[in-house]
């Protein structure tokens, strides 16, 4: 697939950590324009002067005018990944209403912001897109503590479908990953317990959690057009933790 995204532009959100960074890197080593947008300010600054190419934009997501402005102002997009999230895991009879209101507002309300504006100009321009939003296996499986997360990521998928319901006559393509633990620098010291990590292994066919890559091509597969006839799905990237 060597430049097999040139001549395509593509913004990723939570693009300078984890999984965004990842599938930024990806796609900037495919051919694409890649623009990483995150309220991580160093970060993205790091990104960039890794990859001077790589086009930077620093907004804090939960701001929905200021997010509109930006996203805005960065042009056309052939494709969009929404990877920014936020988690703070607290059960049931613990949750905030300040947790659960920010969870909502980075993983599903901010998604419908920036999808929003990244869509119209794909219709505008009649460009067959794909957009990639990044689920979780929180989606469809309880997960202890984790009820603003699993909530947050149940709306998403829900979303996702009306997405694909709506703007797949425009040629527009919405899907999502379902990832179970990723090993990112966070997922790392988050798993970093061995007695908790057994708990969450033991239910994973695989008996190992993912690596970043492994989400990454995943993401660039529902990119393609190798995924041109896959339209509101929602794919595990689990090791098989969704088929027990």
């Amino acid at each position: 697939m060597a430049k097999y995204f040139e001549n395509k532009r593509i913004l990723v959100t939570g693009g300078c950590s984890g999984i965004g960074r990842g599938t930024v890197i990806e796609l900037w080593r495919l051919g694409a324009t890649v623009v990483a947008i995150s309220h991580q300010e160093e970060n993205l600054q790091k990104l960039k002067n890794e990859y001077p190419s790589i086009e930077i934009a620093c907004v804090d997501l939960r701001d929905w005018d200021t997010t509109r402005e930006i996203v805005e102002s960065l042009g056309i997009f052939h494709g969009l990944v929404n990877c920014a999230g936020f988690i703070q895991n607290q059960p049931v009879l613990d949750c905030s209403p300040d947790i659960f209101d920010q969870t909502m507002q980075v993983n599903v309300r901010a998604i419908v912001n920036i999808s929003q504006i990244v869509a119209r100009k794909m219709i505008d321009n009649e460009i067959t897109g794909s957009i990639v939003n990044i689920s979780s296996q929180g989606s469809k499986a309880a997960l202890k503590d984790h009820l603003a997360y699993c909530t947050s990521k149940g709306a998403l998928d829900a979303m996702t479908r009306v997405m694909a319901l709506e703007l797949g006559p425009h040629g527009i393509r919405v899907n999502t990953i379902n990832p179970t633990v990723i090993m990112t620098d966070l997922g790392r010291r988050a798993w970093a317990d061995p007695e908790k990590a057994q708990t969450m292994l033991s239910k994973i066919p695989l008996g190992r959690f993912g690596e970043v890559q492994e989400a990454v091509n995943a993401i660039v597969f529902l990119l393609s057009d190798k995924s041109s006839m896959i339209n509101g799905v929602h794919l595990p990237v689990d090791g098989g933790f969704l088929a027990t």
